[in-house]
Order: C-alpha cells, then sequence, then structure tokens
C-alpha cells in the first residue's frame, strides 16, 4: 500500500505546528469580559471598559496607566505583547504599550506613540512619582510605511514588542520600528499608558514559552476545523492501493 505523499506532509507539517504552539502560553484581554475587570491594577486615571474596549476619558494626568497581573505573571520573561491602540480626540498626544512591569507600578518599560512627531518612543519608569522616568530612545524615526500612513488621533494602530533578554523590538502596523537594549528590568507584566491624553485600548495580548497559558482553543479556528475535516474523512482519500 503506497501513502499519499502529500498527506504525508501534511501531518509532519501539522506535528510540528502543535509541537511549537504546545511550548508557548497566551493570555488575552478583549474587554469583552468585564469579570476581566479584576485583573487589572489601576495606578493613575480615569479608566472603564466601554463597549468591549478599555479607556481612559480624562486626559487629566501624566503616566496614566492600567497592570494586568494575569496568571503567573511574575515569570513571565521574554514574551510578545500586543494590543491595538487608538489615541483619543483633539489635543491627546501620547499613548503606549506597557512590558515588564514590577510589583511596584511606578516601575515598567514603556513603549510609546507620539502624534505631533510621528514617532515612537522607549523610556524605563522608576519607583518615585508616577511621572519619574528616563528615555532609552525618545526620538524613534517612522519606517517607510509609518511615514506613509502617519499616527493620528482616533485611528487604531496595532503596537508589538518583543523581549528578548535585554534587546528588544518594536512594531507598528507590523513593520518593525527600531530594536534597542535595556538591562533594568528581567521579567514581568504588561498594561496600557497614555500621558496627559485620552486613549482607547483593546485585544492585550501576551505570548511566550514563560506564560501560563489561558486562552481556550476556539473550535471555529482553521486549525480545529482542518483536523476535524481530516477525522471525518473516508481513509481511502489518503491512501493509494
Amino acid at each position: 500500500m503506497k501513502v499519499n505523499i502529500s498527506f504525508c506532509l501534511f501531518l509532519m507539517i501539522s506535528m510540528v505546528l502543535v509541537s511549537s504552539m504546545s511550548h508557548a502560553g497566551v493570555q488575552l484581554w478583549d474587554f469583552d469580559n468585564i469579570g476581566n475587570e479584576k485583573d487589572w491594577e489601576e495606578a493613575n486615571g480615569d479608566w472603564a471598559f466601554k463597549k468591549g474596549i478599555f479607556q481612559e476619558s480624562s486626559g487629566g494626568e501624566a503616566a496614566m496607566h492600567q497592570i494586568v497581573r494575569g496568571v503567573d505573571w511574575e515569570k513571565w520573561e521574554d514574551y510578545t505583547v500586543s494590543a491595538k491602540i487608538r489615541i483619543d480626540g483633539a489635543g491627546s498626544k501620547w499613548a503606549g504599550l506597557i512590558f515588564r512591569a514590577q510589583k511596584d507600578n511606578h516601575e515598567y518599560y514603556v513603549y510609546y506613540l507620539n502624534v505631533p512627531d510621528n514617532k515612537t518612543e522607549f523610556w524605563v519608569h522608576m519607583a518615585g512619582a508616577w511621572g519619574t522616568r528616563r528615555a532609552v530612545s525618545s526620538n524613534i524615526a517612522a519606517m517607510k510605511k509609518l511615514q506613509k500612513d502617519p499616527i493620528e488621533v482616533d485611528k487604531w494602530m496595532d503596537v508589538k514588542v518583543v523581549t528578548k533578554g535585554t534587546v528588544f523590538e518594536f512594531y507598528m502596523n507590523d513593520e518593525l520600528q527600531s530594536e534597542l537594549e535595556d538591562k533594568d528590568y528581567k521579567k514581568g507584566s504588561v498594561g496600557v499608558w497614555c500621558w496627559e491624553s485620552k486613549a482607547s485600548f483593546d485585544d492585550v495580548m501576551v505570548e511566550g514559552d514563560t506564560v501560563t497559558n489561558t486562552l481556550a482553543v476556539d473550535p471555529q479556528s482553521k486549525l480545529s476545523t482542518t483536523w476535524s475535516s481530516i477525522k471525518t474523512r473516508p481513509w481511502k482519500q489518503y491512501f493509494l492501493d
């Protein structure tokens, strides 16, 4: 009996994908479930879940932020954190994504959008006042795609940070903006941030080998659908006499 080569290749690729997925955990906050509010630790600002997004609505303080205390967050080391961010309304200028946040809510990294200059920035916040910080880079120039499709008020942007030891990769709309290094914080949680600006956030997700998986498999996902169709097809379709 001769085995269909295409089917064998499919099985091999599937096994590799499943194996790689099994090592990475995912935690997601899409703000549709009001019960997720308990995961978030407010530092300052006026925050609320509103119609499936997370919003700061006052725009009145420096370094307004919330940090999510996901399952086993103290162990999160090398991971990818991403979110959709929208800076809301005239006069609002800066909002971003927190990573490697410590137990003290003053201590964290933040990568944020700068509307007036169409650039991004990377800062370290430290113990003291909410605005106690130092710049790793306050002038990350926009790459080609971001130059053509700039950061603007009332516009959703996809923001992502990849942490690898002391090196960090920063992405806007899936375009690498910069790779920078800092050694202050080795592990920690994630969060959302804005500076004297109103902002909205959605689909905050953290993924990595040190992240405990809490994301249930979607029965309608492509992987599940494909596997289900394989199980229900006659085996003679995959084997030749």
